[in-house]
């Protein structure tokens, strides 16, 4: 006997979707001006070092001569 169809297992459609962003804004309304910006750096900053061919700024500095740690 073959199983039936899941109707619960689809995708949700537009009026699910209004419902799940009005229950993330009341949960982390507070947050999420902060969590933008730090998007925005990190986009940033991958963007530049994609541009700079992946450098740190600066190669790093030597250590004292016989420090091999």
């Amino acid at each position: 006997m073959p199983f039936p169809p899941l109707a619960f297992a689809s995708l949700p459609g537009g009026v699910e979707w209004l419902v799940i962003g009005l229950v993330a804004l009341l949960l982390f309304g507070k947050r999420l001006p902060g969590l933008a910006r730090s998007l925005g750096q990190s986009l940033t900053e991958f963007k530049s070092g994609l541009a700079g061919g992946g450098g740190e700024g600066k190669p790093p500095e030597p250590g004292p001569p016989g420090d091999h740690s």
